[in-house]
């Protein structure tokens, strides 16, 4: 029975050659188990992270390429046609490189992932893992076709122009990726931060590849074009430390100098009674106005305080120390002369 000859190759050849490729299955089997349970553990105990993402990285690779060896073996050793061995050959060619680009790209995307989090932002990681692995596959690919006699330059030109037609087409979702990309490594602000850009001020709700988005004060979300606020002055509110409030108090003509002295006083002792602001604050007579003798006061409100809260503390708190001492708020008037003929 096993000198039967079938395709010109007797049983007992094609038994060893399944043989061969069985064996390899056991081998790759065995492999598998010995690098998650003895190498991999070993591997955790070193202080260097490279050996684990080196083990974690070939054992697929190294399984693949166990396999196309044993098939390579098992086949050439029985006696076929030519037109089996020659495209076997040249897909053999392309499968080999295909195998390398395939653990070259899992050990660089490892070593994105270990050490890349340390100098990028996490955002832009994937974004950063993604482009260098298209990057080593295109390189891969194009050294497989090479490989196997294809002419690649015109394949290259076609890929170049069909590039920049797409480039053109999409140059505001590029220009969006791009500026996305600045936000992410500039940070000139972050998810939570209040900021103003343009006639908008809010809270950002979230920052994308294309566009962020900001929630209002009037509870209204603004999507913007990441490109648009990369041409635009963004003024980042939470990055302040304090924020600085000026107050315009007109009182009425008829304050006399020591009331205007008392009013000045009055103003820099508030922040003994308001906690939320500084104890820098500026009041001065600042100017003699149509209808009001002009005080400008000016405070700082505490980064860890609530903006509004403390503004409206500190204005009634003016309200009540000022009608407290007799003095008198203006309002715009005006005084009429009549001349008696």
């Amino acid at each position: 029975m096993f000198e039967l000859v079938l395709w010109n190759n007797t049983v007992n050849d094609w038994c060893i050659s399944l043989l061969i490729i069985i064996g390899a299955i056991f081998v790759c089997k065995c492999l598998i188990m010995f690098n998650r349970h003895v190498l991999s553990k070993i591997a955790k105990r070193s202080s260097n992270k490279i050996d684990n993402i080196l083990f974690a990285s070939m054992e697929k690779p190294l399984v693949f390429g166990i396999m196309l060896a044993a098939i390579w073996v098992a086949v050439h050793r029985l006696n076929l046609d030519a037109s089996v061995y020659d495209p076997m050959k040249k897909a053999y060619q392309i499968l080999t490189v295909i195998n390398v680009t395939w653990f070259v790209s899992k050990f660089v995307g490892g070593l994105v992932d270990e050490y890349g989090n340390r100098t990028f932002n996490g955002r832009l990681l994937p974004l950063l893992k993604r482009g260098v692995g298209i990057a080593i596959w295109i390189v891969g690919i194009v050294t497989a076709l090479k490989n196997v006699g294809v002419e690649v330059s015109a394949l290259l030109g076609l890929l170049g122009v069909g590039g920049m037609a797409t480039a053109l087409a999409a140059q505001d979702s590029i220009k969006n990726i791009f500026g996305g990309v600045t936000i992410f490594s500039d940070r000139p602000f972050r998810i939570g931060d209040t900021i103003q850009v343009d006639n908008y001020e809010g809270v950002v709700q979230d920052i994308g590849w294309r566009s962020t988005r900001i929630k209002t004060y009037e509870q209204r979300i603004v999507t913007i074009p990441n490109f648009k606020l990369m041409d635009a002055s963004v003024i980042n509110i939470s990055a302040e430390p304090e924020r600085r409030v000026v107050v315009l108090l007109g009182l009425t003509y008829d304050t006399q100098p020591h009331k205007m002295t008392e009013a000045v006083e009055l103003l820099k002792n508030i922040p003994k009674t308001v906690p939320e602001i500084t104890a820098e604050v500026t009041a001065t007579f600042d100017a003699f106005a149509d209808s009001a003798l002009v005080i400008r006061y000016v405070y700082y409100i505490r980064k860890s305080a609530d903006i509004f809260d403390t503004k409206s503390k500190v204005n009634f708190e003016i309200l009540n120390r000022f009608n407290t001492a007799g003095l008198n708020f203006a309002f715009p008037s005006q005084t009429v002369y009549l001349e008696k003929a």
